[in-house]
């Protein structure tokens, strides 16, 4: 017989099977503009006229489309 309060315990458990949720979250939400002003740049010196390596600009479309679903998929489930 636990004297921990039910509401702790959940809470408790609920950490223990996805640690550290909050700062995934925030770190994803961190890469997820970083990628997305880097690609914003890129697009503002291409409009320039300015030439950039094609693989750097692949490389900011790819971090664009998987921070953002790296975050989705790490939502709660409940």
């Amino acid at each position: 017989m636990s004297k921990i309060d039910p509401e702790l315990k959940k809470k408790l458990l609920k950490e223990s099977q996805a640690p550290f949720k909050g700062l995934r979250k925030i770190l994803w939400i961190a890469f997820s503009g970083s990628a997305f002003l880097g690609l914003l740049i890129m697009l503002s010196k291409i409009a320039s006229g300015s030439e950039l390596q094609q693989n750097n600009l692949l490389i900011q479309l790819c971090a664009c489309i998987l921070f953002p679903t790296l975050l989705i998929l790490d939502k709660d489930k409940n």
